[in-house]
């Protein structure tokens, strides 16, 4: 069986980079972290690191280990939280990981009424896009990752249940009135965050064009700066615009373009008190 605390040094390592940082993190001594891994080796028969130059690096079977690592440490980590918090919600934490419109719009209110309600309960809030949330949900460092799709969307790998939110239209957003998404093939776009840019690219193609996108930002606040300036036009989500409505734009709702949000936690109900406190709150902010 692995060594639990041998796996943290070699999760310590491969996101230090170094024995010297690794050993620094965990406040150990480089001579301990060096005598764990040649445990760890010893024990899975696979050579994890090697040396470059005056530095270390891991191999492929280091690599695979320390991620794998990292998903069991963290869920090792997640439970002893939720194992500490089961005899009620006096006490604790819960973690969210959202998207930044959510941030900015019904999570505060999510965070009022669990407050409320639970007053001993302490939230932890991450802003993140979804896939780094959704990996930091797999990692066991939040419990819940407040996320988006569209319909085009890749679907998600297996082992979350979705809670759905919300579904969130898309709008056209210009300088001056914009008229039908084809009308404007020969005009310049701003994208904004991977997934968001992916629906972008998919709309249009629909539409029968490709756009020619001059700028990328997922600060809304910026791009409708942008748009207003007159350097190009892009979609934005209601959430968004709710969040921040800039004076001087026009927005107008794309017909077939909505992303559907979601509260994503891992593993299947029952979930713990504290994330199920969570989850209720979320919907009633709605």
């Amino acid at each position: 069986m692995l060594d639990v605390v041998r796996l943290r040094v070699l999760v310590a390592v491969a996101r230090k980079g170094s024995l010297t940082a690794a050993a620094k993190e965990l406040h150990y001594s480089q001579p301990s972290v060096s005598h764990h891994l040649a445990r760890l080796e010893a024990e899975t028969g696979a050579k994890l690191i090697q040396r470059a130059g005056r530095g270390i690096r891991l191999t492929e079977a280091g690599r695979l280990l320390a991620e794998r690592a990292a998903e069991i440490i963290g869920r090792l980590d997640a439970t002893a939280d939720e194992l500490a918090a089961h005899v009620g919600l006096r006490s604790g934490r819960v973690r969210l990981a959202a998207f930044p419109s959510a941030l900015g719009t019904f999570i505060p209110k999510a965070a009022g009424l669990l407050a409320g309600a639970h007053p001993g309960l302490r939230l932890q809030l991450t802003e993140t896009e979804p896939p780094e949330a959704l990996r930091l949900l797999r990692a066991g460092r939040v419990d819940v990752a407040v996320m988006f799709r569209y319909d085009d969307t890749a679907p998600e790998d297996g082992g979350l249940h979705l809670t759905h939110l919300l579904d969130d239209p898309s709008y056209l957003v210009s300088s001056t009135a914009s008229g039908e998404l084809a009308e404007h093939a020969d005009s310049s776009w701003i994208a904004g965050c991977d997934r968001c840019r992916s629906h972008l690219l998919d709309i249009c193609e629909k539409a029968g064009f490709e756009p020619r996108i001059a700028f990328t930002s997922d600060d809304i606040v910026a791009v409708q700066a942008l748009v207003a300036a007159g350097l190009g036009l892009t979609m934005l989500p209601g959430l968004a615009l709710r969040a921040h409505r800039h004076p001087d734009v026009e927005v107008a709702e794309v017909p077939g373009s909505t992303r559907h949000v979601y509260a994503a936690v891992y593993g299947d109900p029952p979930h713990p008190p504290a994330t199920e406190a969570l989850l209720a709150a979320l919907r009633e902010s709605l």
